[in-house]
């Protein structure tokens, strides 16, 4: 089971998906700010004279500025949240992959060497990319990747990939 992120919030702020909608949210904020204050200064000095229709719509242009940028970062909350989310779901699954594989590597047998044969092949690398990636002779990678086969039950590198695909497609029993 993948482990969680001790802090997801510092890591989803330098997620390059969220940063720059939060950068902007943050410029946005300081505007809105600087125009609320300088919209109420405004009516205060004002107010003795008499208020005329710029001062207001001022102040109401800063109070719109003001309120989108609070929609704005409850937007922010629940897309972060739901990147979240997406994050723990594709986490959960690439260990449910990992630990599938690894129960059938048990469950034919196969040597540390041939597992991790296996698993290059998965991968879809041929056998030169193999010995390249295991330091092997093409010869060792060819006799280990027909070993696997057998204890596999298969006779090619794609029947090998499509074994893995079928239990991924196959839907659980219901109860």
């Amino acid at each position: 089971m993948p482990h969680p992120d001790p802090n997801p919030s510092a890591t989803l702020l330098t997620d390059r998906r969220i940063a720059l909608p939060v950068a902007i949210l943050a410029l946005q904020a300081v505007a809105a700010i600087y125009f609320v204050v300088d919209g109420i200064d405004d009516l205060i000095v004002q107010a003795g004279q008499g208020i005329d229709i710029e001062i207001v719509m001022e102040c109401v242009v800063a109070f719109a500025l003001l309120g989108g940028v609070v929609m704005g970062s409850r937007y922010i909350r629940r897309i972060t949240a739901e990147l979240r989310r997406q994050d723990r779901a594709l986490a959960d699954a690439r260990g449910a992959l990992a630990d599938h594989i690894a129960l059938r590597f048990d469950e034919w047998g196969l040597t540390p060497g041939e597992g991790e044969v296996a698993l290059f092949a998965l991968k879809g690398c041929d056998v030169a990319e193999i010995a390249r990636l295991r330091g092997a002779a093409t010869g060792t990678v060819r006799s280990q990747l027909s070993q696997i086969y057998a204890k596999a039950g298969v006779s090619s590198q794609a029947m090998l990939v499509s074994l893995f695909i079928e239990d991924l497609l196959e839907t659980p029993p219901t109860a």
